[in-house]
Formats: structure tokens, C-alpha cells, sequence
């Protein structure tokens, strides 16, 4: 099952705290975030390493970015 959080639409610091919270409740895996603007995607990126977790991959997607978390 991948695990998606669709974060579009919300502004910082919403999309942080639904990522956290999804890393949190996996613990280990795979994670596809999708946000719209630049600045939750580097806040994102900021967190994700923050929590001991990887950037694995960042794409723009549908006039925002998807981006690829993991442990």
C-alpha cells in the first residue's frame, strides 16, 4: 500500500504537521508527499531530515511537487 499525504491546498504549517504525523504513524517506509508552493516543499524537506528520515526524490507535479520520504 504507498502511503500518500496530500497536502495541497494547505498552507505552512499544516503540510509539516501532516507529514510529521505520518511519519510518526509509520515509523519506517515509504512516504509520497504532494504539496503546492515552494515553501512547504523546503519546509518539508526540512522536517523529513530533521526526523531522522531521507529525501529520496522531488518532482513537480500538477503545478506543485511530489516528493519521495524514507527510512
Amino acid at each position: 500500500m504507498e502511503n500518500i499525504v496530500d497536502a495541497r491546498g494547505f498552507s505552512c504549517p499544516q503540510p509539516v504537521i501532516m507529514a510529521v504525523n505520518e511519519m510518526k504513524k509509520l515509523g519506517q517506509g515509504e512516504i509520497t508527499i504532494l504539496v503546492d508552493t515552494d515553501t512547504a516543499r523546503e519546509n518539508v524537506n526540512r522536517v523529513t531530515n530533521a526526523q531522522g528520515w531521507s529525501v529520496l526524490d522531488v518532482q513537480p507535479d500538477e503545478g506543485g511537487y511530489k516528493i519521495k520520504i524514507g527510512k
